[in-house]
């Protein structure tokens, strides 16, 4: 390794009761390049992001901050010795100041009181580094998320000596906020500063960094220039065999005639989160909602499953009227709902995976009607091994595994249920390829299978592989619906972008 490293791990190993997490891996960052760390869902990037911040105690191996031997004990130490991470959770203080969240722990301070004047002076300067002008005099909950990271990336910034780790910055961005934080990263590099790109965005990877290295199974696969390696080559060393475009989109979902439907809404609504909509999904169709980020996609899956309470229109499921719908009911009659944040809203971090899996299943039977410890253990194994979970038992804490995996566990809780409608809101986010692959597969074989689907999804390329039709919405209003030849990328950004104007309203076009 040369001396224009500033982060230099080497031969690290670590290991959790029952798991190798990192077995003899190496991982260098030069002085002012962008580097991109990557692997499936389980490759061990957290763990060595842990690793080089304190937060675990590596069991073998060493690591040297420009060509010293460190070992920071805790974040914090991490921290002062100039390791900066910024996660993918904007982890500020939202009800303080942007200038006291860029100095928070560390105010400078005039006669024993903080120096106000020096600290707004310093955050403006901070910021306008990053080529963002912002009143730092604001509550931080002012911005929208894509400036708070901005700001926690200022902070960082200020600490680091010469290190930033970015740990899945974009995907809560859009398009044009991904383009800021770009410009950003671009401008850091060209002072020095040497980052750490974690992201599962192949294209984006392709478009800012560098140099690539790549984990699986807790191993050094190798380390590439960006420019010398194809997506086609990134994907297959992190999966661990020959891979192609289309298998990334997965089969395409088979063509259905007009049947039976399983569900139909009429003008379902609800003041203040979701205009009136018509929308129907037949048994063993795959129905997509496309749209921007407050499009009105996640609504629609909440008043159907009852977490929200439409205030007008109806519901039919299964040839019956629902008069009142609660997550209770629907659950009894056959659905199952997989929410947008799986940290937050989806897993039980505390609770092993039988117990995340039987979830559903015992709310539908009832507290009274307990699902015996034996057989919770045989529906979790099922599961398990059906839906290729990686844990060394059903009796790990669900916390501890990857994003991928827990999807998955998550999948598996309303799989249980034997379910007749599967609501997947944003069923791919933040896991990578191979889990993608896996995923998109089993929602077409679901279908195929009679389970009717309906799936949200940002990527629109995930969408029209796997649906039958897609709902196109814009302003929590449907502007129209795509079906067959029409059901393209291209037409359902356009249509997103032109709006109800050029469409006709609901009727859309392909209806």
């Amino acid at each position: 390794m040369g001396t224009d490293y500033v982060l230099h791990m080497k031969g690290i190993s670590k290991s959790f009761p029952g798991v190798k997490a990192l077995s003899n891996v190496d991982f260098g960052l030069r002085k002012g390049e962008i580097h991109a760390l990557m692997g499936e869902n389980g490759a061990g990037k957290s763990t060595l992001i842990k690793v080089a911040t304190g937060v675990h105690k590596w069991d073998a191996g060493e690591v040297l901050l420009a060509g010293r031997t460190i070992a920071p004990k805790s974040p914090l130490e991490a921290q002062r010795l100039g390791i900066s991470t910024v996660y993918q959770e904007v982890n500020l203080c939202p009800n303080l100041s942007v200038a006291e969240n860029i100095y928070i722990g560390r105010h400078p301070r005039k006669r024993g009181l903080i120096d106000w004047h020096k600290m707004y002076q310093g955050s403006e300067r901070l910021l306008e580094r990053l080529d963002l002008a912002i009143d730092v005099k604001q509550p931080l909950s002012h911005y929208s998320v894509a400036i708070q990271q901005m700001v926690a990336i200022a902070r960082a910034v200020d600490i680091s000596n010469g290190i930033l780790i970015l740990d899945e910055p974009t995907s809560s961005l859009d398009a044009n906020e991904v383009k800021q934080l770009f410009k950003v990263m671009r401008i850091l590099k060209q002072e020095g500063m040497g980052i750490v790109f974690v992201t599962h965005f192949l294209d984006q990877v392709y478009e800012v960094t560098d140099r690539i290295t790549v984990l699986r199974n807790g191993m050094l696969v190798g380390e590439y220039l960006t420019k010398d390696l194809t997506k086609t080559e990134l994907v297959s060393h992190m999966i661990g065999r020959e891979w192609s475009v289309e298998e990334a989109t997965g089969k395409k979902a088979v063509e259905r005639t007009a049947g039976e439907n399983f569900l139909e809404a009429t003008s379902l609504g609800k003041r203040g989160s979701i205009n009136p909509i018509d929308l129907q999904i037949g048994k063993g169709e795959v129905l997509g909602l496309a749209g921007l980020l407050g499009s009105g996609r996640t609504e629609i899956a909440k008043l159907i499953f009852g977490i929200d309470k439409a205030d007008e229109g109806s519901l039919t499921i299964d040839g019956e009227l629902i008069s009142s719908m609660y997550p209770q009911k629907a659950i009894q009659k056959g659905l199952g709902f997989t929410p947008e944040d799986r940290k937050v809203a989806g897993i039980i971090g505390e609770l092993t995976i039988r117990e995340n899996i039987v979830l559903a299943l015992q709310a539908r039977k009832g507290l009274f009607s307990f699902i015996p410890l034996r057989k919770q253990k045989e529906i979790a194994n099922y599961y398990i091994d059906l839906l290729k979970i990686k844990t060394p038992s059903a009796e790990q804490k669900i916390e501890n595994l990857s994003g991928g995996n827990q999807q998955k566990v998550i999948l598996a809780r309303w799989l249980a249920t034997q379910p007749k409608l599967l609501i997947l809101d944003e069923p791919t986010r933040g896991i990578d390829v191979g889990s993608k692959m896996e995923i998109r597969k089993l929602i077409l074989d679901l279908a195929a299978t009679g389970i009717s689907i309906l799936i949200i999804s940002a990527e629109l390329e995930e969408i029209v592989q796997c649906c039958n039709r897609i709902i196109v919405l814009r302003d929590r209003i449907k502007i129209g619906e795509v079906a067959g030849a029409n059901m393209r990328e291209n037409i359902i950004m356009e249509m997103i972008a032109k709006g109800a104007e050029m469409y006709g309203g609901s009727d859309g076009i392909g209806a």
